[in-house]
C-alpha cells in the first residue's frame, strides 16, 4: 500500500449520494490546479490573444463537415442536432439581457446556485472568476459579467463505451442540448436570486473554459486535452454561466492526474492518429501533454468523431475514487493493457486490442487544409495559377474572390460542435 498524501471529498455524483473521498499517493501528489506560469499567460493574451477554432480552422471544420456529410447517418445527426440546437444557442446570446424579476437580499447565494444546478441534473458545479485571458479575440467584448459559474454535465456511459459510434455521436449531441436547456433554467433561477445570469453556450464558446474549471476545483487537466472530473473523467460536457451574483469562489485541488496521467498513457498509446505527446511541455504559460491538432481531426473527420481518447481513459470508465485507490493499493493502473478498457473497433478498419493499432496511407493526414477559410482560399489561388504557367485569369480571379467572400460571411456566425480537447 502506497503512502497516502492527502485526501480529497467531494459530493456524490446526485444530491441523494452519498459524498466520496479520493485518497491522493504522495508519490502523485503535484500542485493544485495546473502548473502555470501567469506571466506568459498574460503576454500570451495580450500579443497572441486565442481565436475560437470555428474561425482560424474554419477550412479544416469545413472540409471535416463535408467529409461527415458523406455518412448518412452522421449528416442527419448533425442537421437534427443542429435544428434543435440553434434556438438553444440565441437564447444564450441573449440572457444577459434578462432583468432580475426580485430584488437582492445581498447574501451569498453560492449554495443555492449550487444546489439548484445539482437538482437540473449537472454533475459538477464550481464557482471562480471569469478569467478574460482565455476569451477568444472575436468574444472578449460579448462577456459581462466577472464571476464564472463553472458546470459539467455528465454524458450517459453505456454509449460512451461504444465510441467511434453513431450512438455516441447521438449521446454526444443531446448532452449538449440537455445542459444547455438547464443552464437557461439555471439563469432564470438566478433572476429570481435579484442578479443577473449570462449563458455561455457549450456549442458557442466565449473560450477554452478547463483553465477555469481546475481553478474552481472541478478536476485536472488530463493528458488527452481533457478535463478529469471526480466521478466521470472526461465523459462529460463542460459550460460556464457568467453572473453578478453574490457568490464565493471555489479553489484549485490537486486530484494527483498530472503525476497520473504520465504513469498512466493509455490515451497516449491508444490514439489511432498518434495525436498526443507522451511528455509535457510547456504552452501559452501553462505545462501540458499537447494534442497535435493536424493529426487528430483527420480521424474525428473520417471515422464518427474518434473520441477514442475519452473511452480508453481509465478515470473515465471506473470513475476517479477507484482509480486512485487501485493504484494505492497495487502500483497498477486499473484496467490498463485489458480489452476491457483500451479495445476499441474503427468503422472500415476492424477491432484493435491492446498494443494495436490502424495504420493509415500515406496522404491521410496531409490532405487536411489548414488556416482560415481566407488563407486556404488564397493557396489553393497560387496552386491553380502556378498550374495554369503563373497566368492569372478572370476566371480564377472572381473563383478567388467568391471564396474569400464566403469565408467572411462565415465568420460572422462560428457556431460550431466544438469540444473541451486541448485547444489552448
Amino acid at each position: 500500500m502506497l503512502k497516502i498524501g492527502h485526501e480529497v471529498v467531494r459530493p456524490g455524483k446526485s444530491l441523494s449520494d452519498a459524498s466520496v473521498t479520493i485518497p491522493v499517493p504522495e508519490e502523485l501528489e503535484t500542485v493544485p490546479g495546473i502548473p502555470i506560469n501567469n506571466r506568459e499567460v498574460d503576454w500570451y493574451s495580450r500579443e497572441y490573444p486565442l481565436e475560437t477554432m470555428n474561425i482560424d480552422e474554419r477550412a479544416s471544420r469545413d472540409w471535416a463537415n463535408a467529409i461527415r456529410d458523406q455518412h448518412v447517418e452522421m449528416r442527419e445527426i448533425r442537421k437534427e442536432h443542429d435544428k434543435l440546437n440553434r434556438p438553444l444557442i440565441m437564447a444564450a446570446r441573449m440572457s444577459a439581457e434578462q432583468e432580475p424579476t426580485s430584488s437582492a437580499s445581498g447574501s451569498d447565494v453560492t449554495e443555492q446556485i449550487k444546489s439548484k444546478a445539482r437538482e437540473l441534473g449537472f454533475l459538477e458545479v464550481g464557482i471562480t472568476n471569469y478569467d478574460h485571458r482565455y476569451s477568444y479575440a472575436s468574444k472578449k467584448e460579448w462577456v459581462q459579467f466577472e464571476h464564472a459559474i463553472c458546470l459539467a454535465y455528465e454524458q450517459d456511459f453505456e454509449p460512451t463505451q461504444t465510441i467511434p459510434s453513431i450512438d455516441a455521436e447521438i449521446v454526444h449531441s443531446s448532452t449538449y442540448r440537455t445542459e444547455g436547456a438547464a443552464a437557461l433554467e439555471l439563469v432564470n433561477y438566478i433572476n429570481t436570486l435579484g442578479y443577473h445570469g449570462q449563458v455561455h453556450s457549450p456549442n458557442d464558446n466565449t473560450g477554452p473554459y478547463i483553465p477555469m474549471f481546475v481553478a474552481a476545483g472541478l478536476g485536472q487537466l488530463g493528458a488527452c486535452g481533457y478535463l478529469l472530473t471526480p466521478h466521470v473523467g472526461s465523459r462529460c460536457r463542460i459550460m460556464i454561466i457568467t453572473t453578478d451574483a453574490n457568490v464565493s469562489y471555489d479553489g484549485p485541488v490537486d486530484y494527483g492526474i498530472h503525476a497520473f496521467c504520465q504513469v498512466c498513457q493509455v490515451c497516449v498509446n491508444r490514439c489511432p492518429g498518434r495525436a498526443l505527446m507522451r511528455d509535457k511541455i510547456w504552452w501559452r504559460g501553462m505545462e501540458k501533454n499537447k494534442l497535435y491538432f493536424k493529426r487528430c481531426r483527420p480521424v474525428m473527420a473520417r471515422y464518427l468523431g474518434c473520441g477514442i481518447c475519452m473511452k480508453v481513459c481509465p478515470v473515465q470508465k471506473y470513475g476517479m475514487q477507484e482509480v486512485m485507490q487501485h493504484y494505492a493499493e497495487t502500483g497498477q493502473v486499473l484496467g490498463k493493457g485489458t480489452h476491457d478498457l483500451e479495445g476499441y473497433e474503427i468503422e472500415g478498419k476492424g477491432y484493435f486490442g491492446p498494443g494495436d493499432l490502424p495504420v493509415f496511407e500515406r496522404d491521410f493526414f496531409s490532405a487536411m487544409p489548414h488556416g482560415d477559410t481566407e488563407q486556404w482560399a488564397f493557396e489553393s489561388f497560387k496552386e491553380k495559377a502556378v498550374a495554369a504557367g503563373g497566368v492569372i485569369s478572370d476566371e480564377l480571379m472572381e473563383e478567388f474572390r467568391q471564396e474569400v467572400a464566403r469565408g467572411l460571411s462565415q465568420n460572422k456566425d462560428n457556431i460550431g460542435m466544438m469540444e473541451e480537447e486541448d485547444y489552448i
